[in-house]
């Protein structure tokens, strides 16, 4: 008999799946499907299961369609992607105010990914404590003003955890960031008895060390779950034209059709809405930039297929 389950973890080709009665079971693969060379079963896929009663033993036996995913880069591979989670309703982008230092750029390329993934998308500020008031609404107000839903939170002061806990209450949430940003700790924090290692920061490095070893998915009381991902070391922007990367900038994809010309890159041309409210300040200027290196790079990948 087939029984429904989500996958919340795997390690060495066992997975451990919540089943529909809320069951936590350990299962591996049917041979044939993994022969199939399909799709890759990920955390948070939605499969099917059967039992063995004499070997005591689950075996997945289906992968249902997704309806969402978010990828990185695999190792080594230029341009083969390793999807993290399947089936996510938003991606939680989460920085530190401070050790390690924010970057306005890594910022925009975890929301341009999941822009490209019709994903929603917040902005979570770890760390407050470390920066002043004054450089953290300097960081974060580009994004607001693009319309982001933005949360400053200090574990150590136990400020924002309350607003971030109900805006992760009932949903699927991708927890994605650089290493050492606190995502670990804030899911500490919020559902205290999860059991995910805290790593330190090493002065020298100013890195966190890479503490989670894999994405996993973490059932929420009541109902929702939260994935923590490891800190991604190379992100993808697969399936992104460099004419397209323009519409996972919300603030400018609004103004794409005021501009003079249908084929405007918002670069150089006469007439471009975004150039203009960029010069008004409508358009925060580090958000055009990291738009033009963005467009720069899928446009030099594209030339080197």
């Amino acid at each position: 008999m087939s029984v429904e389950g989500v996958v919340l973890e795997g390690t060495g080709g066992v997975y451990q799946v919540r089943t529909a009665d809320g069951r936590v079971v350990d299962a591996t693969m049917r041979g044939r499907l993994k022969q199939d060379g399909g799709v890759k079963l990920a955390v948070g896929d939605h499969i099917a299961l059967e039992h063995d009663a004499i070997a005591d033993a689950w075996t997945i036996t289906r992968i249902h369609e997704r309806r969402s995913q978010l990828a990185r880069r695999a190792p080594g591979g230029r341009h083969a992607e390793r999807v993290v989670v399947a089936n996510v309703d938003q991606v939680v982008v989460v920085f530190a105010a401070a050790n390690p230092e924010p970057h306005a750029g890594m910022i925009d390329r975890f929301l341009v990914i999941a822009e490209s993934n019709d994903l929603a998308a917040r902005l979570v500020i770890n760390k407050c404590e470390l920066a002043s008031s004054a450089a953290v609404d300097a960081l974060v107000a580009p994004y607001a003003r693009a319309g982001y839903q933005v949360h400053r939170t200090s574990v150590k002061a136990g400020t924002g955890i309350a607003e971030l806990h109900d805006a992760l209450a009932g949903r699927v949430s991708a927890l994605t960031g650089p290493s050492g940003v606190g995502k670990s700790s804030l899911l500490n924090a919020m559902f205290p008895g999860v059991s995910l290692r805290v790593g330190e920061i090493s002065a020298s490095v100013n890195k966190g060390r890479h503490t989670t070893v894999g994405a996993k998915l973490v059932p929420l009381p009541g109902d929702g779950f939260v994935v923590d991902t490891p800190g991604l070391r190379e992100v993808g922007l697969w399936g992104i034209a460099s004419e397209s990367v323009v519409e996972c900038f919300p603030e400018l994809r609004a103004r794409i059709g005021d501009c003079r010309f249908q084929d405007c890159v918002h670069d150089q041309e006469p007439g471009c809405a975004i150039r203009e409210a960029v010069r008004t300040g409508e358009i925060d200027p580090t958000r055009h930039r990291s738009y033009l290196k963005l467009r720069a790079e899928l446009a030099a990948s594209e030339r080197s297929y």
